[in-house]
């Protein structure tokens, strides 16, 4: 049956394609005949729509390889990995681990450095409604000095898989193999852009940190962790140099020249 598209007004054609998804061949050649420029506008809008989806669900695919390459074998939980808070001069280092369900796509998930943060607050949520499991852990500022950055976010990401519910089979990790662990493991070096899962991982990673940081601002407002997040940003640093540190901030760390940055 085809669609009398030639008796739509432009208003009720454009409502129908936007709620239409992917066109049928027939309906495309009905579009193409229609006289009305107006209706061959929103034909190539559809189109393009069209093709972008065709890319995500692609790019969506791509970043599912490694999984697969388990769920071939029968592995069902695998965990994705990550951190958030490495570099910046204050606040914790934070790690998640995020079990998706097996051929899980999350349309728009991606590396969180690549997200605008209004997109990572709503991946954030879409995540927790997906995941089969998610949880996160958490080295504080005094712990990092302690233990070094690189054995505080170790610390971070098992205590992240500890919390982490179910168990899983195998764990994929951004970057380096997580020390101590007596789960199989996968270091994917740039994994947050590789693999569904640590994307995932970096996205709850990300938001989590960023939520403490906002409500470290609250408490400590002349430094405007609200917007560096912590990093050595130049108000950052001209706020260190008027107010000095706080509690919050890591002593082992200290900019290097003063330049915006760059840590030693």
């Amino acid at each position: 049956m085809e669609v009398p598209f030639s008796r739509m007004t432009l208003e009720e054609l454009a409502a129908y394609l936007e709620n239409r998804g992917r066109l049928s061949p027939e309906e495309k050649r009905l579009l193409q005949s229609d006289r009305r420029r107006g209706a061959r506008l929103l034909l190539e809008r559809c189109l393009r729509r069209e093709e972008m989806e065709k890319r995500e669900e692609q790019r969506l695919h791509n970043l599912l390889r490694e999984e697969s390459f388990f769920y071939l074998q029968g592995v069902r939980h695998i965990a994705g990995v990550d951190e958030a808070g490495r570099g910046p001069l204050a606040g914790p280092v934070v790690a998640a681990a995020v079990i998706l369900p097996p051929g899980a796509a999350i349309r728009h998930l991606n590396d969180s450095k690549q997200l605008a943060e209004s997109r990572r607050e709503e991946l954030y949520e879409r995540i927790q409604e997906v995941a089969l499991g998610c949880a996160v852990g958490i080295c504080s500022t005094a712990e990092i000095d302690r233990l070094n950055i690189f054995g505080a976010t170790m610390e971070a990401m098992r205590r992240a898989l500890a919390a982490l519910s179910p168990r899983p089979e195998v764990v994929l990790v951004d970057g380096f193999p997580i020390r101590e662990l007596d789960l199989p493991q996968k270091a994917i070096p740039g994994g947050d852009a590789l693999s569904l899962s640590i994307a995932a991982a970096s996205v709850v990673a990300k938001v989590t940190r960023d939520r403490i940081m906002r409500d470290l601002h609250r408490r400590y407002p002349q430094y405007g962790f609200d917007r560096n997040k912590g990093y050595p940003t130049r108000e950052h640093l001209k706020a260190l140099a008027r107010h000095g540190p706080c509690p919050e901030h890591r002593r082992s760390f200290r900019p290097c020249g003063g330049r915006e940055g760059e840590l030693s």
